[in-house]
């Protein structure tokens, strides 16, 4: 018992240091990416690419999980936020997420107390064409569409879920795990599935 109490109180003495280093790390990221924002805890280092002309804010008391640190239900990965030039990524107080990937090449808006569940993708981009003969030339990715994506107040998104473009999640609305949601979801409901239904209302 006590051997088990000397390794637990280590680990907790390298996990406050790890995250100060993070913290620090997260700084640097963030302002080299001209990214707004205010407070916020990370759990290992977010992958961040701003391109000039993007336009990306945090608000306050932003939490986020990357890779298995924080919140170890089996997916690797870090945060990713990827901003392309012209789009506006923005993210409401409060909000949580772990690995969560969001890619934004138009805009994607973020509610307050939002929570994002581990390994789930928002996308506002098809990334490519349509039409097969413009994939196979060299204008494809000027004809991929694009459309926003908006997550209400108080809505929670379920691990391993995808967001696609052009989608609105209503107020409270929650989505369950691993649901491809492919068009938009009224406040105060529950779906999912591939892809996602309506289940039920809160």
């Amino acid at each position: 018992m006590r051997t088990y109490l000397i390794y637990k109180a280590i680990i907790k003495f390298f996990a406050f240091a790890d995250t100060l280093i993070d913290t620090m790390h997260c700084h640097i990221i963030f302002w080299g990416n001209n990214i707004r924002y205010k407070n916020f805890k990370s759990n290992g280092i977010p992958f961040v690419s701003v391109a000039i002309g993007g336009t990306c804010i945090f608000g306050e008391n932003l939490s986020m999980n990357n890779g298995a640190q924080g919140n170890p239900i089996g997916c690797f990965d870090r945060c990713t936020f990827f901003v392309d030039r012209g789009a506006t990524l923005i993210i409401g107080n409060n909000v949580g997420m772990s690995q969560a990937a969001l890619i934004c090449h138009q805009s994607i808006t973020i509610g307050n107390h939002v929570k994002i569940g581990g390994g789930v993708k928002i996308y506002d981009t098809d990334f490519h064409s349509l039409d097969p003969k413009l994939r196979a030339g060299n204008s494809d990715l000027q004809h991929k569409a694009k459309a926003l994506v908006v997550v209400k107040d108080n809505a929670f998104i379920g691990a391993y879920s995808i967001v696609l473009k052009g989608v609105t999640i209503g107020e409270n609305s929650i989505i369950g795990a691993g649901s491809v949601v492919t068009k938009s979801i009224p406040k105060n409901e529950i779906w999912g599935g591939n892809p996602a239904k309506f289940i039920r209302n809160i």
